[in-house]
């Protein structure tokens, strides 16, 4: 393999490993400030000790994240050079703005919170898990515009061989860039959501700090409730964006080869990509793909065909992947219905309680799956119709990538094997019989 393709890889598996963390602090850190926003109002010593409870797992994934996300950035300089070169310009603005307006504040209080739980008062202790909470997602609201501005590159002008920002307002404003962040915050709130309901549902199963975990439970529920929902409903719209401005990844998205009017959404498809067709399409339901694209039955969806093959992403991997996330974000509102539905009935309730066990790893793959949608779909392009990924690579060679690629997963495996075997670790444990503070 050359370094271009070791690169990818690198790159994916870092992407892949750093994601696996990211969500859940995310969405954790705005249920523990509720949590402590409670114990603040109404001085129930209980909701402190969930916010310290679940605030250790967060600990240890914010930990993880930030290592993670570092080493992720610094393959912009060495595996990524050219790209980093020619429109860093626009994207390294939108890093330094994240760093410094938001990562900063995050770890500032994050530490201040750590260490002052018998410091400050409970109002006071609470604010600064606001602001983790804020910094947190504002985070991830950069992050998350520069990846849409790849995406969708606007505000910029080719100049001297590289792109140069000409409008941060319309970077920052433009609607592929709001869409992706509300539905990429949707998705991580529902695997927070979810994550408490299956760390929660283990121990009620076990009839352990029953009131302790019946309450974190319903906190759990609305929020997965309440995004499972923003997600379904969101995707759409989502869909819609994606058909105005990549075409070809729609394309790809629904394995459709050839430009149709009235297009068809097919029950069952088994794409040939390299017969440049599908094997299988049962059930075909007329002018509904082109409905759901382009809100009109009778609009036109053009196929993969009517695209140069270099211009084409990997139809099949797209394709599997939409599947996955989309079969899995269906699921998620028909879960959180159940157990809002029963969830002051817990006890009563074991068999929700096991599928909520078992559910954890779901909105892990649903994550992932959509994260594949959304790079493997823009391919070849690194920022869509402007760079093509060959280009972006760094003038290295193999053998060095092929070292690093190898130090990367041998690390990340050991480092995944303690952080996750620590989240199991307290996760199990239960809670502490903490003193709340005075």
């Amino acid at each position: 393999m050359d370094a271009f393709l070791l690169s990818r890889l690198q790159f994916a598996a870092a992407t892949y490993f750093h994601f696996l963390f990211v969500p859940l602090t995310l969405g954790l850190s705005i249920l523990i400030a509720v949590m402590e926003t409670k114990f603040a109002r109404s001085g129930d010593e209980e909701y402190q000790r969930m916010a310290k409870f679940w605030g250790k797992i967060f600990l240890i994934n914010f930990a993880v994240g930030v290592v993670t996300g570092i080493t992720l950035e610094f393959q912009f300089g060495t595996n990524w050079s050219r790209y980093s070169r020619y429109v860093g310009d626009i994207f390294g603005s939108l890093l330094a703005i994240e760093a410094t307006a938001a990562f900063f504040l995050e770890s500032t209080f994050i530490a201040v919170w750590a260490l002052t739980w018998n410091r400050l008062s409970a109002k006071a202790h609470a604010v600064t898990i606001w602001l983790v909470a804020f910094a947190s997602n504002l985070s991830a609201v950069w992050i998350l515009t520069a990846n849409a501005w790849m995406q969708h590159p606007v505000g910029y002008t080719l100049r001297g061989g590289r792109a140069e920002l000409t409008d941060f307002l319309a970077v920052v404003t433009q609607p592929f860039a709001w869409h992706t962040i509300l539905h990429t915050l949707s998705g991580a709130y529902i695997l927070s959501g979810m994550f408490v309901m299956g760390v929660s549902a283990y121990h009620l199963l076990r009839r352990q700090h029953v009131s302790f975990f019946s309450r974190s439970f319903r906190m759990g529920t609305v929020m997965a409730l309440i995004f499972s929902v923003v997600a379904v409903v969101h995707g759409h719209v989502l869909g819609s964006e994606v058909a105005r401005t990549q075409p070809t990844k729609l394309a790809a998205m629904e394995s459709l080869w050839e430009t149709k009017q009235k297009a068809p959404q097919y029950l069952l498809v088994i794409p040939d990509e390299k017969g440049e067709r599908n094997r299988v399409e049962l059930g075909a339901l007329p002018g509904v793909l082109s409905l759901l694209a382009y809100h009109d039955v009778n609009a036109t969806v053009k196929g993969l065909k009517d695209f140069p093959k270099e211009d084409r992403p990997r139809v099949t991997l797209t394709f599997l992947a939409f599947r996955l996330m989309i079969g899995l974000g269906f699921l998620f509102p028909v879960l959180a219905l159940w157990a809002w539905w029963k969830r002051h009935r817990l006890l009563e309730s074991p068999r929700l309680l096991k599928v909520m066990l078992f559910s954890i790893p779901l909105p892990y793959l649903a994550l992932q799956a959509g994260w594949t949608v959304t790079e493997v779909g823009r391919q070849p392009w690194v920022v869509y119709g402007v760079m093509r990924t060959s280009d972006a690579v760094s003038p290295i060679a193999a053998p060095q990538v092929a070292v690093s690629l190898t130090a990367f997963i041998v690390v990340y495996s050991l480092l995944g094997l303690i952080a996750f075997g620590l989240m199991a670790r307290y996760a199990t444990r239960g809670p502490a019989m903490e003193t709340a503070q005075s």
